[in-house]
């Protein structure tokens, strides 16, 4: 319980801390590190700030951007609508990178969440682009990716402003710019650290910090698989914690 909105989240399989630390990181065909998954966490669930290894107050928010966080509720959400959640945003729901091979190589990335309509694909252009002049502001924007040695970078532009970074609701303007860095120091867990640019939003840049734990494979397969969620259907998350869509994050 937290702020008086209910979060379930009984605690996801992850592997254990022992394996975690002592099994060789993989690594894909063409020498890159393999960051697949699928993971658990590594995001901002509650509040940006605190979940981003950040003490309250150090993200210097604009006036106008301090004032809004702290009027609005979590009933007003746009998750509890089923809208996409933010990139940076997660959930206690597993994900994973996916990756797509041409005979030029890598070509695009998606990053997949368990959770099938507040989670929809992000899709990472590896071949090479450039952001677009004229993108079309969206939920998840437009990302573009390269490898710097064994670190993911992505870097997103072309936001709407429509979502909510957090729970306590943290928002953004369309000028918003994301730079994602992705390591693997062990087999067992992913660091994302992230720089977040907003005129619109900061009187300066936030660098944040979040950590990803492996998803524990199960014992008939031998990996970790993706389950599927649909909050409309009221099924998992909404039976256990008695969750109505649209009525806000919990229910009395």
């Amino acid at each position: 319980m937290e702020g008086g909105v209910a979060f379930i989240n009984p605690g996801s399989p992850v592997v254990p801390e022992a394996p975690a630390n002592t099994q060789p990181v993989p690594r894909l065909p063409d020498g890159k590190i393999d960051l697949t998954g699928p993971w658990v966490g590594g995001g901002t669930i509650a509040d940006i700030e605190r979940d981003g290894g950040l003490k309250p107050g150090e993200m210097a928010f604009l006036p106008w951007a301090q004032q809004l966080r702290m009027t609005r509720k979590s009933q007003d959400d746009p998750y509890t609508v089923c809208l996409p959640m933010a990139v940076l945003r997660t959930n206690p729901y597993p994900w994973t990178f996916a990756m797509s091979y041409t005979s030029k190589g890598l070509t695009h990335m998606y990053i997949l969440h368990e959770l099938g309509d507040a989670g929809a694909h992000r899709v990472v252009y590896m071949d090479g682009r450039k952001h677009p002049d004229d993108v079309i502001p969206s939920w998840k924007g437009h990302s573009i990716g390269s490898w710097e040695g064994d670190t993911l970078v992505i870097d997103t532009v072309g936001f709407n402003d429509k979502f909510w970074f957090d729970r306590r609701g943290t928002p953004h303007t369309e000028q918003l710019h994301i730079v994602e860095r992705y390591t693997r120091p062990n087999w067992g867990t992913l660091v994302n650290e992230v720089t977040l640019e907003d005129p619109g939003l900061l009187s300066r840049p936030a660098k944040l910090r979040f950590t990803a734990r492996l998803l524990r494979p199960a014992k008939q397969t031998g990996a970790g698989d993706l389950l599927e969620f649909i909050c409309n259907e009221d099924n998992q998350y909404g039976s256990a914690g008695n969750f109505q869509p649209g009525t806000g994050a919990g229910n009395k």
